[in-house]
Protein backbone atom coordinates (compact mmCIF):
# COMPACT_ATOMS: atom_id res chain seq x y z
CA UNK A 1 0.00 0.00 0.00
CA UNK A 2 1.07 3.26 -0.61
CA UNK A 3 0.53 6.91 1.28
CA UNK A 4 -2.55 8.64 -0.46
CA UNK A 5 -1.34 12.33 0.61
CA UNK A 6 1.36 12.32 -1.71
CA UNK A 7 2.21 15.89 -0.69
CA UNK A 8 3.88 14.78 2.66
CA UNK A 9 6.80 12.71 0.29
CA UNK A 10 9.84 14.59 0.24
CA UNK A 11 10.96 15.96 -3.58
CA UNK A 12 14.40 15.07 -4.42
CA UNK A 13 13.74 16.12 -8.47
CA UNK A 14 11.24 18.80 -10.11
CA UNK A 15 11.50 19.56 -13.70
CA UNK A 16 8.72 21.57 -16.47
CA UNK A 17 6.25 18.99 -16.13
CA UNK A 18 6.77 16.45 -13.27
CA UNK A 19 7.97 15.99 -9.61
CA UNK A 20 9.94 12.91 -8.18
CA UNK A 21 9.16 11.98 -4.98
CA UNK A 22 11.02 9.79 -2.37
CA UNK A 23 9.08 6.72 -1.30
CA UNK A 24 9.36 4.28 1.53
CA UNK A 25 10.81 1.85 -0.22
CA UNK A 26 14.24 2.92 -1.67
CA UNK A 27 14.15 1.36 -4.84
CA UNK A 28 10.89 3.03 -5.89
CA UNK A 29 9.99 6.82 -6.60
CA UNK A 30 7.13 8.85 -7.40
CA UNK A 31 6.10 10.68 -11.11
CA UNK A 32 3.96 13.03 -10.22
CA UNK A 33 2.69 14.69 -13.65
CA UNK A 34 1.79 18.60 -13.54
CA UNK A 35 -0.51 20.28 -15.83
CA UNK A 36 2.21 22.53 -16.80
CA UNK A 37 2.73 22.37 -20.53
CA UNK A 38 6.31 24.11 -21.79
CA UNK A 39 7.78 25.10 -25.31
CA UNK A 40 11.04 26.78 -26.87
CA UNK A 41 13.58 24.86 -23.84
CA UNK A 42 10.82 26.47 -21.48
CA UNK A 43 10.41 30.01 -22.69
CA UNK A 44 6.68 29.16 -23.53
CA UNK A 45 4.92 27.72 -20.19
CA UNK A 46 1.16 27.47 -19.93
CA UNK A 47 -1.02 25.42 -17.52
CA UNK A 48 -3.93 22.70 -19.19
CA UNK A 49 -6.06 21.24 -16.54
CA UNK A 50 -6.02 17.49 -16.44
CA UNK A 51 -2.76 17.60 -18.91
CA UNK A 52 -1.31 16.00 -15.99
CA UNK A 53 -4.25 12.83 -16.02
CA UNK A 54 -3.95 12.36 -19.59
CA UNK A 55 -0.30 12.51 -19.66
CA UNK A 56 0.25 10.24 -16.86
CA UNK A 57 -2.66 7.73 -17.76
CA UNK A 58 -0.91 7.23 -21.56
CA UNK A 59 2.45 6.48 -20.13
CA UNK A 60 1.20 3.98 -17.71
CA UNK A 61 -0.64 2.55 -20.69
CA UNK A 62 1.89 2.62 -22.98
CA UNK A 63 4.64 0.87 -20.26
CA UNK A 64 2.21 -1.42 -19.11
CA UNK A 65 1.84 -2.57 -23.28
CA UNK A 66 6.02 -2.33 -24.40
CA UNK A 67 6.39 -4.62 -21.26
CA UNK A 68 3.92 -7.37 -22.15
CA UNK A 69 6.10 -6.81 -25.30
CA UNK A 70 9.06 -7.91 -23.85
CA UNK A 71 10.66 -4.51 -23.51
CA UNK A 72 12.37 -3.55 -20.17
CA UNK A 73 10.79 -0.34 -18.13
CA UNK A 74 11.04 1.27 -15.23
CA UNK A 75 7.07 0.88 -15.19
CA UNK A 76 5.38 -0.54 -11.80
CA UNK A 77 2.04 1.18 -11.18
CA UNK A 78 -0.49 4.01 -12.24
CA UNK A 79 -2.45 5.97 -9.53
CA UNK A 80 -5.04 8.09 -9.77
CA UNK A 81 -5.30 10.68 -11.21
CA UNK A 82 -1.65 12.26 -12.36
CA UNK A 83 1.06 9.70 -10.62
CA UNK A 84 3.44 6.72 -11.74
CA UNK A 85 5.48 4.97 -8.78
CA UNK A 86 8.40 3.59 -11.02
CA UNK A 87 11.51 1.65 -10.33
CA UNK A 88 14.76 4.17 -9.67
CA UNK A 89 16.79 4.15 -12.29
CA UNK A 90 20.61 5.77 -12.28
CA UNK A 91 19.35 8.12 -15.62
CA UNK A 92 21.79 8.35 -18.68
CA UNK A 93 22.65 12.06 -19.62
CA UNK A 94 20.99 11.22 -23.65
CA UNK A 95 17.86 11.43 -25.48
CA UNK A 96 17.43 8.88 -28.03
CA UNK A 97 15.00 9.98 -31.26
CA UNK A 98 13.94 7.30 -33.88
CA UNK A 99 12.05 9.23 -36.69
CA UNK A 100 10.15 7.28 -39.17
CA UNK A 101 8.68 10.04 -41.24
CA UNK A 102 10.36 13.87 -41.52
CA UNK A 103 9.04 16.45 -39.45
CA UNK A 104 10.36 19.33 -36.73
CA UNK A 105 13.72 20.05 -36.67
CA UNK A 106 14.60 17.18 -39.11
CA UNK A 107 13.28 18.86 -41.88
CA UNK A 108 15.26 22.37 -40.94
CA UNK A 109 18.34 20.55 -40.78
CA UNK A 110 18.06 18.35 -44.06
CA UNK A 111 16.81 18.80 -47.27
CA UNK A 112 14.13 16.60 -47.15
CA UNK A 113 9.96 17.79 -47.29
CA UNK A 114 7.59 17.39 -44.23
CA UNK A 115 5.83 14.24 -44.43
CA UNK A 116 8.05 12.17 -46.06
CA UNK A 117 8.26 8.28 -45.14
CA UNK A 118 12.12 7.47 -44.24
CA UNK A 119 13.51 4.72 -46.51
CA UNK A 120 14.01 2.87 -42.86
CA UNK A 121 13.52 4.21 -39.27
CA UNK A 122 16.55 7.11 -37.92
CA UNK A 123 17.81 6.36 -34.95
CA UNK A 124 19.79 9.35 -33.08
CA UNK A 125 21.24 10.45 -29.92
CA UNK A 126 21.46 13.74 -28.23
CA UNK A 127 23.39 14.44 -25.17
CA UNK A 128 20.82 16.50 -22.25
CA UNK A 129 23.29 19.13 -21.61
CA UNK A 130 21.30 22.95 -21.47
CA UNK A 131 24.03 24.78 -21.61
CA UNK A 132 25.78 23.03 -24.79
CA UNK A 133 21.89 23.07 -26.41
CA UNK A 134 21.54 19.50 -26.34
CA UNK A 135 23.80 18.64 -29.01
CA UNK A 136 23.51 15.79 -31.52
CA UNK A 137 25.81 12.61 -30.92
CA UNK A 138 26.84 9.03 -32.99
CA UNK A 139 27.48 5.81 -31.66
CA UNK A 140 31.57 7.00 -31.35
CA UNK A 141 30.56 9.85 -28.65
CA UNK A 142 28.73 7.85 -26.04
CA UNK A 143 31.02 5.37 -25.61
CA UNK A 144 34.35 8.38 -25.43
CA UNK A 145 32.17 10.75 -23.10
CA UNK A 146 31.71 7.86 -20.79
CA UNK A 147 28.35 7.51 -21.08
CA UNK A 148 28.17 4.28 -21.45
CA UNK A 149 31.36 1.63 -21.03
CA UNK A 150 31.22 -0.47 -24.93
CA UNK A 151 29.60 -0.03 -28.12
CA UNK A 152 27.58 -3.33 -27.50
CA UNK A 153 25.19 -1.23 -25.10
CA UNK A 154 24.87 1.01 -27.54
CA UNK A 155 23.62 -1.50 -29.91
CA UNK A 156 21.48 -2.46 -27.00
CA UNK A 157 19.56 0.85 -26.95
CA UNK A 158 19.11 1.14 -30.56
CA UNK A 159 17.50 -2.36 -30.92
CA UNK A 160 15.38 -1.42 -27.95
CA UNK A 161 14.36 1.47 -29.38
CA UNK A 162 13.98 0.10 -32.66
CA UNK A 163 11.84 -2.58 -31.29
CA UNK A 164 9.97 0.16 -29.21
CA UNK A 165 8.85 1.75 -32.86
CA UNK A 166 8.04 -1.01 -34.15
CA UNK A 167 5.36 -2.56 -31.64
CA UNK A 168 4.33 1.08 -30.54
CA UNK A 169 3.45 2.01 -34.63
CA UNK A 170 1.97 -1.25 -35.08
CA UNK A 171 -0.45 -1.01 -32.02
CA UNK A 172 -0.99 3.01 -33.07
CA UNK A 173 -1.60 2.10 -36.69
CA UNK A 174 -4.60 0.17 -35.17
CA UNK A 175 -6.13 3.19 -33.64
CA UNK A 176 -5.60 5.27 -37.31
CA UNK A 177 -2.59 6.87 -35.86
CA UNK A 178 0.74 6.99 -38.01
CA UNK A 179 3.46 7.16 -35.25
CA UNK A 180 5.77 9.84 -36.78
CA UNK A 181 8.73 10.02 -34.32
CA UNK A 182 9.48 9.70 -30.32
CA UNK A 183 12.05 10.18 -27.79
CA UNK A 184 12.89 7.76 -25.23
CA UNK A 185 15.25 8.18 -22.32
CA UNK A 186 17.20 5.09 -20.41
CA UNK A 187 18.69 3.89 -16.97
CA UNK A 188 19.92 1.52 -15.44
CA UNK A 189 18.32 -0.41 -12.34
CA UNK A 190 19.90 -1.14 -8.98
CA UNK A 191 21.39 -4.59 -10.73
CA UNK A 192 22.74 -2.42 -13.45
CA UNK A 193 19.97 -3.57 -16.55
CA UNK A 194 19.07 -0.77 -19.02
CA UNK A 195 15.73 0.21 -18.99
CA UNK A 196 13.23 2.85 -20.31
CA UNK A 197 12.43 5.33 -18.06
CA UNK A 198 10.87 8.78 -18.02
CA UNK A 199 7.55 9.12 -19.92
CA UNK A 200 5.65 8.21 -23.21
CA UNK A 201 2.80 10.50 -24.40
CA UNK A 202 2.03 13.19 -26.63
CA UNK A 203 4.66 14.92 -24.88
CA UNK A 204 7.12 13.11 -26.20
CA UNK A 205 6.07 11.39 -29.64
CA UNK A 206 4.87 13.27 -32.90
CA UNK A 207 1.15 11.53 -33.58
CA UNK A 208 -0.80 12.25 -36.90
CA UNK A 209 -4.24 11.06 -37.92
CA UNK A 210 -3.59 8.14 -40.58
CA UNK A 211 -6.34 9.89 -42.83
CA UNK A 212 -6.07 13.27 -42.29
CA UNK A 213 -2.79 13.77 -41.16
CA UNK A 214 -4.10 16.10 -37.64
CA UNK A 215 -1.69 16.70 -35.30
CA UNK A 216 -2.61 14.80 -31.71
CA UNK A 217 0.08 16.08 -30.13
CA UNK A 218 2.18 18.72 -28.72
CA UNK A 219 3.32 20.12 -31.79
CA UNK A 220 -0.30 21.89 -31.68
CA UNK A 221 0.93 24.22 -28.70
CA UNK A 222 4.00 24.63 -30.77
CA UNK A 223 2.69 25.96 -33.73
CA UNK A 224 0.64 28.74 -31.03
CA UNK A 225 -2.80 27.20 -31.28
CA UNK A 226 -5.56 28.62 -28.63
CA UNK A 227 -4.96 26.95 -25.15
CA UNK A 228 -8.41 24.87 -25.65
CA UNK A 229 -7.53 23.39 -28.77
CA UNK A 230 -4.36 22.29 -27.61
CA UNK A 231 -6.52 20.73 -24.67
CA UNK A 232 -8.57 18.99 -26.86
CA UNK A 233 -5.62 17.76 -28.70
CA UNK A 234 -4.61 16.03 -25.33
CA UNK A 235 -8.05 14.65 -24.81
CA UNK A 236 -8.58 13.35 -28.03
CA UNK A 237 -5.00 11.13 -27.69
CA UNK A 238 -6.41 10.02 -24.61
CA UNK A 239 -9.49 8.76 -26.08
CA UNK A 240 -7.72 7.29 -29.43
CA UNK A 241 -4.90 5.98 -27.56
CA UNK A 242 -6.80 4.40 -23.88
CA UNK A 243 -10.32 3.72 -25.50
CA UNK A 244 -12.53 6.07 -23.31
CA UNK A 245 -12.72 9.54 -22.26
CA UNK A 246 -10.27 11.16 -19.79
CA UNK A 247 -11.44 11.41 -15.89
CA UNK A 248 -10.69 14.64 -15.65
Amino acid sequence: MFPQDFSKLEVIGEGKTKIVRRMEDPDLVLLEFKDAITALDGGKKDTLTGKGHINARISSFLFEFLSKEGVPTHYVSFIEPNYMVVRRLKMLPVEVVCRNIAAGSFTKKYPVKVGSRLKYPIVEYYLKDDLRHDPMMNEDHIVVLGILPSIEEVKEIKELVLKVNKSLSNFLDSKGITLVDFKLEFGRDKDGKICIGDEINGDSMRLWDKETGRVLDKDVYRQGKKLGEVLETYRECYRRIIGEEPKV
